[in-house]
């Protein structure tokens, strides 16, 4: 939970994600902890016990105990403590008495006061709304009270005025000149000519020995191949 004391309003928060948003009224006499100032404590704190539960809207609690009065908003001369109290502990220096000094968030008769700063330190909400609330967090439910705007209206205002990346037009691409026609390659040969057959007086005589007693001429290829060519 978060209070605005210049907004005079309540943002309740799930996992970062803002569930509900309350009027409350906060202290006439302004902000801060002493002990019979009748201000309302900043910072964090923690819901440290949760009194009313099953009990009708309106009723009247006195020293948190139920007097088995129940009175209707904004009945006149009357300014007593309805419905539902959650009463707050102090986790910080600033507001160390919170306990002691029985700082409540409560539902107040004085409806037409919510909205503004009417409390003797405590946050006060209508009965509908602290019901509302009262079953939708526990004990040890975090609070913080600050003296600035809520904490997701200012991240949506930081949203709202980051500037807008406006991508450039991508130019179209060029056509590249068609290509000239390319003359293939002359195929050159593989090789010329084959013999495929050689005598055996070949071989010795191309290996450098005297074939002179064997009286055989130099043998004449029996095959010629024709040169190959490669398909272009």
């Amino acid at each position: 939970m978060e209070v605005s004391v210049p907004l005079q309003k309540m943002a309740l928060y799930k996992e970062g994600q803002l569930v509900k948003t309350y009027l409350v009224s906060t202290s006439k006499f302004g902000l801060g902890d002493e002990k019979g100032s009748y201000r309302t404590p900043t910072g964090k704190m923690e819901v440290a016990e949760k009194i009313g539960s099953g009990k009708p809207a309106g009723a009247v609690f006195k020293s948190r105990q139920w007097t088995g009065e129940v009175i209707k908003p904004n009945t006149p001369g009357r300014d007593p403590i309805v419905s539902r109290i959650l009463w707050l502990n102090g986790l910080e220096p600033e507001n160390k008495n919170a306990y002691a000094r029985c700082i409540y968030i409560h539902g107040t008769a004085a409806e037409r006061d919510i909205g503004k700063a009417a409390s003797y330190g405590c946050v006060r909400m209508k009965s509908k709304d602290v019901i509302d609330l009262y079953e939708r967090v526990g004990e040890g439910s975090k609070v913080f009270i600050v003296r600035k705007g809520l904490w997701r209206d200012a991240e949506k205002e930081r949203e709202a005025a980051a500037p807008i990346e406006v991508i450039p037009p991508v130019e179209p691409l060029a056509l590249a000149a068609p290509l000239s026609p390319v003359d293939p390659p002359a195929v050159k040969p593989v090789w010329n000519e084959l013999s495929i057959f050689k005598s055996g007086a070949d071989v010795l005589r191309e290996g450098g020995f005297d074939t002179s007693y064997l009286d055989v001429k130099p043998s004449t290829p029996s095959v010629s191949v024709a040169p190959v060519q490669l398909a272009p």
